[in-house]
């Protein structure tokens, strides 16, 4: 039985070497293909920011029945949280309130706090709540069918997490919506950056 030369293994090995790279180009240009395929496909699609918003009618923290017909005219500011929230919320909420203040009095702007836990967040307890921020700010409840309608419309997660005690906290989404004039979203508004800067963003859509 006759052995391979040196000689002949290095040139097998070359050429299997040429193979594996043909064979990996060709695979590399197939996903490419379909790549370019699926992103073609996507781009026909609506960003899922494009469904954010939508009809809702709530109780505001001094008793008055609201729509979102009430907030159209003016930018307005979303934020969903709740009052027995000990970090994210408070901190979200003095943010927004620090915007307010820079953009002045007389800024056509609007803001709400909507809650997500509406079996603990009356009118009142809401009232007294932001009592602690810009009074600008309308606080927003109303039953559960209600409030889960609005987070479904406005693409927020809320759950609740039970505690040890028997208490509770709520999961959830803690985004700050930005509102066009006309009710639709316009981005998502980051709070935590320098308020001057994002007054100045703002004035723009006032």
């Amino acid at each position: 039985m006759s052995k391979n030369s040196p000689k002949s293994s290095d040139s097998d090995h070359i050429q299997n070497l040429k193979l594996a790279r043909r064979t990996s180009v060709a695979i590399g240009a197939a996903f490419c293909i379909l790549f370019a395929a699926l992103v073609g496909f996507t781009s026909l699609r609506p960003s899922p920011l494009s469904s954010i918003g939508g009809p809702f009618s709530l109780i505001s923290h001094t008793g008055n029945t609201l729509t979102e017909k009430e907030f159209l005219g003016r930018p307005l500011l979303i934020f969903f949280g709740y009052t027995h929230c000990l970090d994210i919320c408070p901190i979200k909420l003095l943010e927004i309130s620090e915007i307010l203040r820079v953009l002045g009095p007389q800024a056509e702007i609007g803001a709400i706090f909507v809650t997500v836990d509406p079996e603990r967040d009356t009118p009142d307890v809401i009232k007294d709540y932001l009592a602690n921020f810009d009074p600008r700010i309308i606080g927003l409840t109303g039953d559960r069918a209600a409030i889960e309608s609005m987070l479904r419309e406005y693409g927020i997660y809320a759950k609740k997490a039970m505690g040890k005690s028997g208490d509770y906290g709520v999961d959830h989404t803690t985004v700050v919506y930005l509102m066009g004039k006309d009710g639709r979203l316009v981005r998502i508004l980051n709070v935590d950056r320098d308020p001057l800067e994002l007054a100045r963003e703002l004035r723009f859509y006032l």
